[in-house]
């Protein structure tokens, strides 16, 4: 009784079978949260790995690999030079403090600025390095953003079938009006 059920499930299994095979999409899926964290570990690393996935005619995702080196280098190096200078200030207002309070001599690197003159560009190279670290992230995330968003648009379709056409028509015989139509191939 067993193999009876037994080979009658078999034959049931295979009789509702489909005897068509399930070709896959052809398109190679494009992963975005692969372009993220490529960018997200060498900046630029997204935008090339979009480019490499593109059709051959759509490439043109290389070129945003310049401007974010160079975003990002500009932005560092006004981090560095403002955090530099800010350091410098405050180093050059507390050998002002220490050595009239040791001494008395004003022997100092700015003898053109006083006290209140070095306190003043301290804490306006403090602001500057604090913006420079704002756009340091900026900079860093907008090319995150863009890596994202440049995967998202890989496999677009961008044809020169895409057309929209306005037609005018009467409708229910006394009322115009007009139709729309987009051909996408």
């Amino acid at each position: 009784m067993k193999r009876l059920v037994f080979f009658f499930l078999l034959i049931s299994s295979s009789a509702f079978a489909e005897d068509t095979l399930y070709v896959g999409d052809t398109v190679k899926p494009h992963s975005i949260r692969r372009a993220i964290l490529y960018s997200a570990v060498v900046p630029g690393a997204g935008q090339v790995y979009n480019h490499l996935a593109m059709p051959k005619g759509k490439k043109k995702a290389f070129w945003k690999v310049p401007l974010i080196y160079a975003a990002l280098g500009t932005t560092t190096y006004f981090l560095v030079s403002n955090q530099r200078e800010q350091k410098k200030y405050r180093k050059e207002y507390s050998n002002r403090q220490y050595l009239s309070y040791v001494d008395g001599t004003n022997f100092t690197e700015s003898v053109v600025y006083d006290d209140a003159g070095i306190l003043t560009l301290y804490n306006q190279y403090l602001n500057w390095r604090d913006l420079s670290i704002l756009a340091v992230g900026a900079a860093y995330l907008f090319q995150l953003a863009d890596a994202g968003v440049e995967a998202h648009f890989v496999n677009f379709d961008v044809s020169e079938d895409l057309s929209l056409t306005v037609d005018p028509v009467i409708l229910a015989r006394r009322t115009p009006g007009l139709t729309l139509a987009l051909n996408f191939h």
